[in-house]
């Protein structure tokens, strides 16, 4: 039952990945790539459609980098001036109005500086990862300093959060590609204004970004176990 629903979900996240690449790239492009099982798709969906397609590319992991490279796709370190024509990312959370949870595979700080350089953050998911509300089903990632780590979890369980350390798969803590932690934290109810949570947690000192991306995403690419994909684009009120 498990690998059925594991087969179905990998179908609806590469039919989204593909239809994204082809509604929305074009050989040229200076393209952010995002990071998590989804991104992959989307990078091999890229590989597929254009093999010869040279983007200029910069990606938000180390991850990221390795599967770019192994089918073909050329990425490079983040410039100074650098600004993208698009990023194509996953979400681990998406609401009716695209805002999303991020940073199930770690590398949030890294996907928001991308997606502020992005002209557009393209979101790619399976259906899954619909919800109501952020918080619904996945906990809020927070990337902290080590050093603040058990300060900000005194102060985060005192305002009402589960907080639980992400642990490698060695036992100890995960570190992301910039040497942080990562806090995942559960709140005590479905988030359903997001953007005075995001600024609260990032006023707190030693904490790095917060996986709460809040009025960033237009465009979102939803895919079906059947394979049949839904767009949508991000209605123009703006999130709280």
């Amino acid at each position: 039952m498990r690998a059925n629903v594991a087969q179905a979900a990998e179908r609806a996240k590469v039919a989204a990945a593909e239809r994204a690449v082809e509604r929305c790239v074009r050989p040229g492009l200076r393209l952010a790539l995002g990071t998590g099982s989804t991104a992959t798709a989307a990078v091999r969906a890229l590989a597929r459609r254009f093999p010869e397609g040279r983007f200029d590319c910069v990606a938000s992991s180390r991850a990221t980098e390795e599967t770019a490279r192994s089918v073909g796709i050329r990425v490079r370190p983040l410039a100074t001036k650098d600004r993208f024509d698009l990023m194509i990312d996953g979400a681990d959370e998406v609401t009716p109005r695209l805002d999303l949870t991020k940073g199930g595979g770690g590398a949030l700080f890294r996907e928001k500086l991308l997606a502020h350089l992005s002209s557009e953050l393209v979101i790619v998911v399976d259906d899954s990862k619909l919800v109501g509300a952020l918080g619904q089903r996945c906990p809020i990632p927070v990337e902290v300093v080590p050093f603040a780590r058990p300060v900000l979890e005194r102060e985060l369980g005192a305002e009402g959060y589960q907080v639980r350390l992400r642990v490698a798969g060695d036992g100890g803590p995960f570190l992301t590609d910039n040497g942080n932690e990562i806090l995942d934290l559960v709140p005590r109810r479905p988030i359903d204004a997001p953007g005075p949570v995001e600024r609260s947690l990032r006023a707190l000192v030693g904490v790095v970004e917060v996986g709460l991306f809040v009025g960033m995403a237009r465009r979102l690419f939803v895919g079906h176990a059947d394979g049949s994909v839904e767009e949508r684009a991000a209605s123009a009120a703006a999130s709280p």
